[in-house]
């Protein structure tokens, strides 16, 4: 028998990369319908004929990776874009990059004040905010880290861009048509199995990084949901929707154990995306005229998809999540 050695490499590859996927908390069938745009759709695809010229978006960890690329798309289609880093430095160095008109923020977003900071420097702009594209994070930090007693994935991932987002509510609903864009996560899937452990956000009962960054991110998406619902009970025309960007080799890794990267590094070639097709979805979202009255979705290859899972669909942990959120941060709203 003959073995053709670049098919067994590749076949067997294929494989891995299904285990890998499945541990990342993606199934390489839950996107079973077909839209406009596949996987291989860019940022700059999904945007071609999109005039953005007078609209103001914000982009979170505009200095790396998915932010700076979304950040680049925007500018390219004439927006004013601020572009929000931990520091002023990072956040200025991204910005000089970009050709068109451009904010530096600086946010660090498991320092409270900090992002009170960022809030009240964008209502200083006096311009209805667009979109607010929250898509900064940290990821599976091999040790348990707290900030004020807090685990830092639920911190950063969640409470800090839940801070954000409210502190500009009417600044965005002050917009022609105000769009907020939650950067999510296939790891949602790997939250605790009661979905938000309310009674172990310290993170001490049996820290495991990968559940932690999952509870953080079924979090984005929870907060999304719960974020239209209210919109929409204020008849606001201001939508928002979670979206997917899929599984892209950026430094938001950087805290992975490195046999997750180097395995990624090795077969990544078979299903992971490159940073222009990571950020099709989100620049999708962010801009189409076609979803000015989608809200409350979550997102896919530029499709709204229903998420696999219980949690997903849990109106009463949505509002549960709202409530304690607004409790731990309620001295910055």
């Amino acid at each position: 028998m003959t073995i053709n050695r670049r098919q067994l490499i590749k076949n067997t590859s294929t494989l891995i990369a299904a285990s890998l996927l499945h541990q990342l908390g993606f199934s390489q069938t839950e996107n079973p319908y077909r839209g406009s745009y596949d996987k291989t759709a860019t940022g700059e695809l999904v945007t071609e004929g999109i005039d953005l010229s007078g609209k103001l978006f914000a982009v979170t960890g505009c200095n790396s990776g998915l932010g700076f690329e979304t950040m680049r798309v925007l500018s390219l289609r004439g927006a004013h874009v601020i572009g929000i880093a931990r520091t002023l430095e990072k956040a200025e160095a991204a910005c000089q990059l970009i050709a068109g008109k451009t904010t530096p923020l600086a946010c660090e977003l498991s320092n409270f004040q900090s992002v009170v900071d960022c809030s009240e420097a964008i209502k200083a702009l006096n311009q209805p905010l667009d979109s607010l594209i929250c898509n900064a994070g940290i990821m599976e930090l091999p040790e348990l880290e707290q900030v004020n007693g807090l685990e830092k994935h639920f911190v950063v991932n969640h409470l800090g861009h839940f801070i954000l987002t409210l502190r500009l509510e009417e600044t965005i609903k002050a917009a022609e048509q105000g769009r907020v864009v939650m950067l999510s996560s296939g790891r949602y899937k790997s939250a605790p199995e009661a979905g938000i452990e309310f009674d172990n956000l310290s993170g001490e009962k049996n820290y495991d990084p990968l559940t932690a960054y999952g509870q953080s991110k079924l979090a984005n998406a929870l907060f999304s949901q719960e974020l239209s619902r209210r919109f929409a009970a204020d008849n606001s025309n201001a939508t928002s929707n979670a979206v997917l960007p899929g599984v892209i080799m950026t430094n938001l890794g950087r805290h992975m154990p490195a046999w997750k990267t180097t395995a990624a590094k090795l077969i990544g070639w078979t299903f992971m995306r490159s940073v222009e097709e990571g950020v099709a979805t989100s620049c999708y979202v962010a801009t189409h005229p076609k979803l000015v009255d989608t809200s409350g979705h979550m997102f896919i290859n530029c499709n709204p998809f229903t998420p696999e899972g219980v949690h997903m669909t849990d109106r009463q942990l949505a509002s549960q999540l709202w409530d304690v959120s607004v409790e731990l941060t309620k001295d910055y709203l």
